[in-house]
């Protein structure tokens, strides 16, 4: 079950890779400014986060099977209005059908049923299913590298929009069943408490807080998967050197974030979230600091082993201290605002680097966002190692 939803995930989310990929290509086709397809790639996370929050409750009551079926033909339906035209059919396929109906039915779902399925072990399975990105990109990013010199960016778009669903509605409709855990979402024998203070906070707090330390982290974190190839290419390095690159970086990623999903179980979501993002603060210094081929390959291998754990910490973070039966929403809830983090994270980079002319200032930007998160989670993991005595926040 958790290898089958990895793969669903590995195969969807790969759609927005085309436009880090490609991001030259495309920018040059519709008009020269990098924030066009930079602005695609954000709005399909946005979209995918945005449309968890009625995605959720929908696989409550029709079955995640259903909502990730329709995710994949909205998918397919995206890629082939993106192709299709200009700049605004790009932004509308993927902001509208390939995140807001698309990826929201996949993500926010998936990550509800399988937290589900798993009890002792569930950082360990969440951090298996949040590879699905990692993964996706690893994989499909030197494919598409090599499709879109050979055959042009549109005719990729096309190409993946048939093997996308030819993959992905077999493997749903076979495979996902009804998780165990929904046919006792209302006991209250076990876990949290409906309405009880979390880490002494009310629970609007401690969800408002835990937001927006997701959305502060996400911001970084979209820049080097969003630009490291056009980046790349302004230092004189190729396009097919960075996407082997941004390919290393993701693949670091999917292998670490099961070491990742291991400390979870251990010393809980929080303090992982704490962990992962310190390092990734550490890896955006580097990415400042150099950029000689050798230099950018350390700091993205860094930054992959850094990153990845953070967003399975976050849907692990909710199950621990909230109730089962509020899932369907909170998990939504948080997964809304850090990919809101990581649209805008991706745009800001190319609106940034289409003002000045490169990217140092938007890396030193996504520093400052990386502090605040650790701030905003450090006073949560104060508040959980002193016991939360105060419960009137």
């Amino acid at each position: 079950m958790c290898l089958t939803a990895l793969g669903i995930a590995a195969v969807s989310f790969a759609a927005p890779t085309i436009t880090v990929v490609g991001l030259k290509s495309i920018a040059a086709d519709l008009g020269g400014e990098r924030s066009v397809p930079a602005l695609a790639y954000s709005l399909a996370w946005l979209g995918t986060s945005v449309g968890g929050i009625a995605m959720g409750p929908a696989a409550e009551r029709f079955g995640v099977r259903a909502t990730v079926i329709f995710g994949s033909l909205m998918i397919a339906t995206g890629l082939l209005l993106a192709q299709s035209g200009n700049a605004l059919t790009l932004l509308i396929g993927y902001g509208v059908f390939i995140g807001l109906l698309g990826n929201a039915g996949m993500n926010a779902p998936l990550y509800i049923y399988v937290s589900r399925w798993f009890d002792r072990r569930r950082g360990t399975a969440l951090a298996l299913l949040g590879s699905g990105s990692s993964v996706s990109a690893a994989i499909w990013a030197p494919i598409f590298s090599a499709a879109e010199a050979q055959i042009g960016w549109r005719n990729t778009m096309l190409g993946f929009a048939v093997i996308e669903v030819a993959l992905i509605l077999p493997a749903a409709a076979l495979m996902l069943g009804p998780a165990p855990e929904a046919r006792g979402l209302d006991s209250s024998a076990t876990g949290p408490r409906l309405s009880a203070p979390v880490l002494g906070l009310r629970p609007a707090t401690a969800l408002s807080m835990l937001a927006a330390a997701g959305f502060c982290c996400c911001v970084p974190m979209a820049m080097p998967q969003g630009h490291l190839v056009a980046l790349c290419t302004d230092v004189g390095i190729s396009a097919s050197i960075g996407a082997a690159m941004l390919s290393m970086l993701l693949g670091l990623a999917f292998l670490s974030r099961q070491a990742w999903g291991l400390v979870a179980d251990r010393i809980g979501g929080l303090r992982t979230i704490f962990a992962g993002s310190a390092c990734q603060l550490v890896a955006m210094v580097g990415f400042l600091a150099t950029q000689s081929e050798a230099g950018l390959f350390t700091v993205s291998a860094v930054f992959g082993l850094g990153f990845s754990g953070i967003i399975p910490a976050y849907v692990l973070t909710v199950r621990e201290l909230f109730p089962a039966s509020e899932a369907s929403w909170r998990v939504p809830t948080v997964l809304l605002f850090s990919g809101s983090g990581m649209a805008f994270g991706g745009w800001l980079a190319g609106a940034i680097y289409d003002y000045a002319g490169f990217y140092a200032i938007a890396f030193a930007a996504g520093i400052l966002f990386n502090v605040v998160n650790l701030t905003l989670i450090g006073v949560l993991v104060w508040r959980q190692r002193v016991g939360s005595p105060c419960a009137d926040v």
